[in-house]
């Protein structure tokens, strides 16, 4: 590889001449970065990942990958981040693949990676156990959850690469038992977005409609070959074992040979060792069931023989011992006979009775004609005429005075209880008036009257107001005391001692 002009220049020795090249800072940092990415480019690195702590805040993740002797930064970009199949994790051992760059903002140089994957089948089997204990603890392995298988699908769906012999031995294999239609999905089994196409399969298949133009199949069988732990990989990714464990059609694991165990196993409803012991689960053999179906039916038409000689024989023992029509209608005709004889003589006694007894009947109207008895009720009806007119008279004669009688009492007791009511007034009145102050004021009396109005009892109460009022029985007139203090300002005056309530007994 030759040597680049930035390598020239900085191999000179430090005697050269002062007219070297004269180099910027950020006109250096591009030429390194240049000259890194050009002598190295795409890079296999195999180390421990070191300080990782999840991604940035930008989505991006920054960490770091060492071995025994050194040490490199890395960096994930956020649209590479999502695509991974296997997620940095600190302390695990991957193989990084990516291109070696620089950063001029630190001086230091860095990978930048495309792709990663654990390194050896050691870190492959512990990542496996660690995400089979994760998933194992949410219960997608319990084994309540797994569904049987139905007897005998009418619709088999198979999820597996179209181009490879997985799929010719499944189909051999369902021809020879019990040829079933089969939905074959389409997908790649392994590489990157496998897994996807696995999960996007089962999920696709669970949403067709049972009575859609598409049948919807009543059992899954997902399968591959067999292979390494990282051709099988994508089988043991969550969202293909999620999906599994989601299905709500039965679904038939058969991942790889005998000896090979991913997570789908164990979320699958059944596991089959191989695609071809796949098939065998999902549908039963064709010939057996003929021959099982035989072997019912002669057995059936056996037994129902059987039955009909039995019926048959049981049908004859009974009619021997039924009576013949002849020997049953016998008594029955001789009973008619019998019958038919007593009554024509009973019929000709039962006329003569009915005769004589209407004979009796014409004598007895004859005797006491109809037209009599009516004319005995007439003339009994035209004597009472007039007599319940009478009664009726005397009967409200004598309410009407009953009535009367009421009435003048009902009179004289609301005329006592009115004088009663008037006494008792003319006492209540009387009373009023003995106990009216103004009666007392016409016997001579004079109320007197403070400033406020309030009736004023004693002298030294008068003295105090100063102007009284003097009522008496025609009229009010206005006093001032002798000898009372002269009068203050009404600002300077406390407020007036409240005077006594003077009773009209005490005037």
């Amino acid at each position: 590889m030759s040597a680049s002009p930035l390598a020239a220049s900085l191999a000179a020795p430090p005697g050269a001449p002062a007219n070297l090249t004269e180099w910027s800072v950020t006109d250096l940092a591009a030429a390194l970065k240049r000259t890194l990415e050009d002598a190295f480019g795409h890079v296999r690195l195999r180390g421990e990942i070191s300080g990782y702590r999840g991604p940035h805040g930008s989505g991006h993740a920054y960490f770091s990958l060492k071995d025994g002797g050194a040490k490199i930064d890395a960096v994930i970009w956020k649209g590479t981040l999502a695509r991974l199949r296997h997620r940095p994790k600190e302390g695990l051992e991957v193989v990084a693949t990516g291109r070696i760059t620089t950063f001029p903002g630190k001086s230091a140089y860095q990978i930048v990676i495309d792709s990663l994957e654990p390194a050896g089948a050691g870190a492959w089997m512990a990542l496996l156990e660690e995400r089979r204990r994760l998933l194992a603890a949410e219960g997608l392995f319990d084994a309540a959850r797994k569904r049987p298988l139905p007897y005998l699908p009418r619709v088999v769906g198979v999820v597996t690469s179209p181009t490879g012999a997985v799929i010719r031995d499944i189909l051999h294999r369902l021809a020879d038992r019990f040829p079933r239609p089969v939905l074959v999905w389409p997908v790649r089994v392994q590489g990157e977005g496998s897994a996807e196409e696995v999960a996007a399969a089962i999920r696709g298949f669970n949403a067709l409609a049972p009575d859609g133009p598409i049948p919807r199949p009543d059992v899954l069988i997902v399968a591959r070959g067999g292979g390494s732990i990282e051709d099988l990989w994508s089988f043991n990714e969550e969202i293909v074992v999620r999906a599994a464990a989601a299905s709500a059609i039965p679904l038939i694991a058969a991942v790889g040979h005998e000896t090979d165990v991913t997570l789908i196993d164990h979320a699958a409803d059944r596991r089959a060792p191989t695609p071809t012991g796949a098939a065998e689960m999902a549908v039963p053999v064709r010939l057996d069931l003929v021959a099982d179906l035989d072997g019912l039916a002669r057995r059936h038409a056996a037994s129902l023989a059987r039955l009909i000689e039995r019926r048959r024989a049981d049908l004859r023992g009974l009619a021997r011992v039924l009576p013949t029509p002849e020997g049953l209608l016998a008594v029955k005709r001789q009973r008619l006979d019998l019958a038919e004889a007593r009554l024509r003589p009973a019929l000709g006694e039962a006329a003569r009775a009915a005769q004589a007894r209407l004979a009796r009947l014409l004598q007895a109207l004859g005797r006491h004609p109809p037209a009599l008895h009516l004319a005995r009720a007439r003339a009994r009806l035209a004597g009472i005429d007039h007599r319940p007119r009478h009664a009726l008279e005397r009967l409200i004669a004598v309410r009407a005075e009953r009535l009367n009688g009421v009435a003048q009492r009902l009179a004289q007791a609301e005329s006592r209880d009115l004088e009663r009511r008037r006494a008792r007034f003319a006492a209540a009145s009387g009373l009023f008036d003995s106990l009216n102050y103004r009666a007392v004021l016409q016997r001579g009396y004079a109320l007197v009257l403070d400033a406020e109005g309030r009736p004023v009892a004693e002298a030294e109460a008068a003295r105090a107001a100063g102007r009284i009022t003097v009522e008496f029985q025609d009229g009010k007139v206005g006093a001032v005391v002798e000898g009372a203090p002269p009068r203050r300002a009404a600002a300077k005056r406390g407020p007036a001692a409240p005077a006594r309530q003077t009773s009209l007994f005490d005037l």
